[in-house]
């Protein structure tokens, strides 16, 4: 299993060498970093269908999340039954308790992989070679406080990628919450609020021990992701309001 691991980086990298070859003219030792952002747009593309689903089937659970607290309300004490309710909502719904879970699984592998393109100081035995080019006066194998350090011109390079990285965590955490977990059903105080407020900053923290290879990867991959699920959440109803009164009115009543 390791050994296919390590056979995928290093075909990967190979495929970033040779995007960063295609672009050498580029000023300003530009080609290496956009090699980086368009293997990174490349793959993702390649995931949007497994994104899609996934997305879907978090809209799926946050629409039926009302329906399903009325009926863990209802049936409290009878396991069985409460059981039994759930997979007929579950069914006529045509979606499943875990909606989402398998294509957004499914990709992990994949951003593993390029993950360990962009932070590997080595990778078939050889040293990384995409890590000794430059992003504008910072090298892309270099990390925030190392070299000169952050008050320095690489500092400003890595100021910018922070900055940057900030932004698209905050609008890819506040879509995400937007989208799998409504405010009526999920607390906006609970632990989901308080994780998406915070997962921004934590982007921003792994990058800043990372090469900063790895931190243009976490830009590029991040950015797609807050893109694309506007643009899909769009096509997705995610919560009927109607509908949430009426199952409301039910738990009540029952």
């Amino acid at each position: 299993m390791l050994s296919f691991f390590d056979d995928a980086v290093g075909a990967a990298y190979q495929f970033v060498f040779a995007l960063a070859h295609l672009l050498g003219p580029m000023p300003l030792g530009l080609a290496t970093a956009a090699a980086i952002v368009l293997f990174t747009i490349s793959v993702r593309l390649l995931l949007a269908p497994l994104s899609y689903y996934a997305i879907r089937g978090q809209a799926s659970q946050a629409r039926l999340a009302p329906q399903v607290q009325a009926l863990r309300q209802r049936h409290a004490g009878q396991p069985d039954r409460l059981q039994r309710e759930l997979t007929a909502l579950y069914q006529r719904e045509g979606t499943g308790m875990f909606a989402g879970c398998l294509p957004a699984l499914l990709q992990l592998p994949f951003f593993s992989v390029m993950y360990g393109v962009f932070r590997s100081g080595t990778i078939g035995g050889h040293p990384n070679a995409l890590l000794s080019h430059d992003l504008l006066a910072a090298p892309l194998g270099s990390h925030w406080l190392s070299g000169p350090g952050p008050v320095s011109a690489q500092g400003a390079v890595f100021l910018g990628l922070f900055v940057l990285l900030g932004v698209a965590g905050w609008l890819a955490a506040r879509l995400t919450r937007k989208s799998a977990a409504p405010s009526s059903s999920v607390p906006s105080g609970g632990a989901m609020g308080w994780l998406m407020r915070v997962l921004p900053l934590t982007t921003v923290v792994i990058a800043a021990v990372m090469p900063l290879a790895a931190g243009l990867y976490l830009l590029t991959t991040t950015t797609w992701a807050a893109a694309e699920r506007a643009i899909i959440a769009r096509r997705i109803p995610v919560a009927p309001g109607p509908e949430r009164r009426d199952v409301r009115a039910q738990s009540r009543s029952a």
